[in-house]
């Protein structure tokens, strides 16, 4: 992920017991609702909403702000402090929902769908949440798991119609990261790569915080077709916007959503013993 966060324009030094106030403030939304986990990097992204609010009939127009906070002010201010909620860092590879050596049997089945996180430290938060239960996806780490093993591609091809889903920075990097995923799959028939954003304009429509990547911008390679010529303008100013930037609550809502697709449509409770009765022999008799 990008390192550096570029500082506002101007502003006044945040106090260090007010920017330890804020960060207590930002860590009870952070868990909300239920007891969300999240990481560092979420926790100062909801620092910086808690310091520069956006007042309510702003928050339709579309904008990406600059940061109200240096990183390394809010890093220094976390030392000490153990808020609720917040995951260690992953030092170590994210691991992978199942695996040859306790599942010898895993890569016998389909799978329908499949999560490929950029960050590693994002992937560590879905699962610490159980994303991967709830959506029946597993959740892996570009990092740590491409090239994708071969028994899982075969998986993949089984399902017929598989989707692997790609969450990734609004960044150069971010954007093109769908395409070598799909270049690494190769032709594989019936398995589809879907990007479940964030673009430049997922930035702006959401009011993420965003930063510039330090010095000169290096020349922006292939991106996708699909973007818009403002955005590709905003990419090449050295301007990116990171997954962590997205409240936790609603990051897990929209990944939730996005890998396993509508819910059935909810029946009354007469309608489900109407269906009951026409069920099958285990239902009880008509007479």
């Amino acid at each position: 992920m990008p390192a550096f966060i570029d500082p506002p324009v101007s502003s006044r030094p945040v106090s260090r017991l007010v920017l330890e106030r804020a960060i207590g403030v930002a860590a009870r939304r952070a868990t909300l609702p239920g007891g969300i986990r999240y990481t560092e990097r979420q926790l100062y992204y909801e620092t910086c909403r808690v310091l520069r609010p956006t007042p309510a009939p702003l928050r339709r127009i579309p904008h990406s702000p600059r940061p109200p906070l240096r990183l390394p002010h809010f890093t220094e201010a976390l030392r000490g402090l153990e808020p609720a909620g917040l995951l260690p860092p992953p030092h170590r590879a994210v691991p992978t929902i199942g695996g040859p050596a306790r599942e010898p049997d895993l890569y016998a089945y389909g799978l329908p769908r499949l999560l490929i996180c950029q960050d590693r430290s994002i992937a560590w938060m879905l699962l610490a949440n159980h994303v991967h239960l709830e959506a029946a996806c597993p959740v892996l780490s570009a990092a740590d798991d491409l090239p994708l093993d071969p028994r899982l591609v075969g998986a993949l091809e089984r399902a017929e119609g598989a989707t692997v889903h790609v969450l990734h920075d609004a960044s150069p990097t971010g954007v093109t990261l769908p395409a070598r995923v799909r270049e690494q799959l190769g032709p594989v028939p019936g398995v589809r790569v879907a990007s479940l954003g964030l673009v430049p304009r997922h930035a702006r429509t959401l009011r993420l915080v965003t930063g510039r990547a330090p010095g000169p911008v290096p020349a922006l390679g292939a991106l996708p077709p699909g973007l818009r010529p403002e955005e590709v303008a905003w990419l090449a100013g050295g301007r990116f916007a990171e997954v962590a930037s997205v409240a936790s609550a609603r990051l897990l809502r929209a990944v939730l959503r996005l890998t396993r697709g509508p819910r059935p449509s909810r029946h009354s409770v007469w309608g489900e013993l109407r269906e009951l009765r026409t069920a099958g022999f285990m239902t009880w008799p008509d007479a």
